[in-house]
């Protein structure tokens, strides 16, 4: 698929079912039996970390095919000062549209616009395989961490700005946006709006449990 076959807007109010839609499709049975990343969207808009000026979706043929999100996030050093940075995600296209360079599109599209809003730093928590080539490396090598020291394998940090950091330890404190996800009741109702699909396994599973209980020594 060239960039003709699909355009990067800005997402509206109208388009947000559809979107959660696409983030459904995405992401079923990808991490875990079902998913939650589209109830995660839904909660996320009405958080005060959300950009909006950086939720973004991918259309092809009239279809909400993907969509990017970002949501405000801190890493403080051991002095305590403060640098606030984005967290990406979810980012997602809908299982027909991958591989043709879509999620890349929309990642190209606004790391821009983010640095022009004045961050340096983007994190993500994913799978290393998927964002490696998008200019994403380990916490490690940007000593970038979880209180207690902990490097996960699946943090990843992006400088938006070279030398955006400068060695020194820094602790990561993500946005809390996702904890309504915590809630099984309401998101059963939310779930409920959209049609049924069957929870299964698959081998993307452990893939992913292998890369989000992974950390880094040395």
């Amino acid at each position: 698929m060239n960039n003709n076959d699909f355009i990067i807007r800005r997402e509206t109010v109208n388009d947000y079912h559809n979107t959660e839609n696409a983030a459904r499709e995405a992401f079923w049975n990808q991490n875990r039996p079902g998913c939650d990343e589209h109830y995660f969207i839904h909660v996320l808009r009405q958080h005060q970390d959300f950009v909006p000026e950086l939720d973004f979706v991918a259309e092809a043929g009239g279809r909400i095919v993907g969509c990017v999100m970002y949501a405000k996030s801190r890493l403080i050093d051991e002095n305590g000062s403060e640098k606030q940075v984005l967290t990406m995600g979810p980012l997602c296209v809908v299982p027909e549209y991958q591989r043709m360079g879509i999620g890349k599109a929309l990642l190209g599209h606004t790391f821009p616009i983010a640095r022009e809003l004045g961050y340096d730093v983007v994190i993500n928590f994913g799978n290393p395989d998927n964002y490696v080539a998008r200019g994403y490396r380990s916490c490690k090598k940007y000593n970038v961490c979880f209180e207690d020291d902990i490097f996960p394998a699946a943090l990843l940090v992006k400088e938006l700005a070279d030398g955006a950091l400068d060695g020194r330890k820094w602790f990561y404190h993500p946005s809390d946006s996702d904890h309504p996800c915590d809630d099984p009741e309401e998101f059963e109702r939310f779930d409920a709006q959209f049609p049924p699909k069957v929870k299964g396994w698959q081998p993307s599973q452990e893939e992913f449990y292998i890369h989000s209980h992974s950390v880094i020594n040395g």
